[in-house]
């Protein structure tokens, strides 16, 4: 499984190691739990990728206060999770957590791109020093993303499991 945090220039993964052999098992189990749609794999990644989403959030709204600008926010509501493409030469999820491209006008009243913004604060440039949101953000909340992960998975299963009980109890 794999949390890929990108869209932004730069590009950070999260494995979870020791989890290959739980994805073997899903892949045996019933289409209600391994789904073309994620099934429970894909509302645990989520749920992770959210943690990690607050934390830049944060992260973002304080890099832009230690330069004492003004902000309307409209970049911090641009950050977003979403489903992104399976990973390269594999099987699995991925969640990004990004910033969605749609311009808006700043306290300035100027048009901008909200990508360029965002990676003008985590990368700097050569007039303005960087001020780093989306990757202290993964060093922050990671491990507790994982955590996050790893219990939702088990208890959506365990969930789905007694419901396919409950259903051939019947039968």
């Amino acid at each position: 499984m794999t949390l890929d945090l990108s869209k932004l220039a730069m590009k950070v993964e999260v494995k979870l190691q020791g989890m290959d052999g739980v994805l073997d098992t899903l892949q045996s189990l019933n289409p209600e739990i391994v789904s073309k749609r994620g099934g429970p794999v894909k509302l645990a990644l989520a749920k992770g990728a959210r943690v990690i989403r607050a934390q830049a959030a944060q992260n973002l709204r304080a890099s832009i206060a230690v330069r004492g600008e003004r902000s309307t926010g409209n970049l911090e509501k641009r950050l977003i999770v979403s489903r992104g493409k399976k990973p390269f030469g594999g099987k699995g999820e991925r969640y990004l957590v990004r910033v969605r491209r749609r311009d808006y006008t700043n306290a300035l009243g100027v048009k901008t791109n909200p990508l360029m913004t965002a990676n003008l604060l985590e990368y700097g440039s050569s007039h303005q020093p960087a001020t780093p949101w989306l990757r202290p953000a993964v060093g922050q909340k990671g491990a507790e993303a994982i955590k996050v992960i790893t219990t939702d998975l088990k208890r959506r299963i365990d969930q789905t499991v007694r419901k396919l009980a409950q259903q051939n109890r019947g039968k």
